[in-house]
Order: structure tokens, then sequence, then C-alpha cells
């Protein structure tokens, strides 16, 4: 199944390809996979780090729309709703290994965002994946229900 990206109206915020490493201070298109119930909380408080997760703190986005539209894991397909966001990135700490010394400390070192190159061996699908320390870089630019088609 395949997310059909061309469902969102045009946006002047450029998406930057997966494999291409982000310019700090610029701002790109991105995508967040969430529930329908989650998503009243999003549009009522904002986007809530999570606590933990693979890069530690922070909101988990990816400028690929595939990858997004998988999460949360936990929730069946008709309930999940995909996020076209625009990200300041800020300053960017590439994250390409298992086991980087900054994996979950980025941080601390006065990274904005934490990102992982496609095919690096951080995530299982080979996909991109982006963890945004604050809330505030991140501006919700479309929302879709989850509509799929047969790849």
């Amino acid at each position: 199944m395949m997310w059909a990206e061309y469902d969102f109206p045009p946006t002047d915020v450029p998406r930057l390809e997966t494999s291409i490493d982000p310019v700090p201070n610029k701002i790109y298109t991105m995508f967040h996979g969430t529930s329908r119930a989650a998503l009243k909380k999003i549009l009522a408080e904002g986007f809530k780090p999570s606590p933990t997760g693979m890069l530690g703190r922070g909101v988990y986005l990816s400028r690929d729309p595939n990858k997004a539209i998988r999460y949360p894991l936990n929730v069946p397909a008709h309930e999940r709703i995909l996020l076209r966001v625009s990200v300041n990135v800020g300053r960017v700490k590439k994250i390409d290994r298992q086991g980087h010394y900054m994996q979950k400390t980025w941080h601390q070192y006065e990274y904005d965002t934490a990102w992982c190159p496609p095919n690096c061996g951080m995530v299982a699908s080979g996909l991109e994946e982006d963890c945004v320390w604050d809330p505030s870089r991140i501006t919700i630019t479309g929302i879709k229900f989850l509509k799929m088609e047969a790849e």
C-alpha cells in the first residue's frame, strides 16, 4: 500500500528528498502519523514530544509519507491520520548507525533535530526518520484521513 501524497494541496515549503542532508535552519515539509483521537489533542494543545524512542525525547516525523502512515503501530489503518507539517529543522545531527554516541543525547549538544538517513541501519524499514526536540518548530499544513491505494 502506498500513500497518495498528491492528495494534499500544494505548498510553498520544499520537501527535501529523503537521502539529502538537511541544511541547518531551513524549513522543510515532513509528515507525522497519528490517530483520530490523538489528532484532537494535537489540534487543541499542539504536539507533545514522545518521552522516549530510538532517538530519545522528541516529536517523530519523516520526509517520507510512506514511513509516517505506519504510525501509530497499534492503531488500525482506518483510524490513522497523516499530517503534513512544515518544520524549521534548526541545527541537525545525523545519526547514521545504531549505538551512535549521540543517538539519544543529541539535544544536549545543542542540536534541534536528529536525522536518520534512509538505509543507514537505524530503522528496520530502511526509511528516513527525524526527531524534533521543540514542538514549536512544527506547523501543521495539511490533515488527511488515511487513504490507501493498491501498489
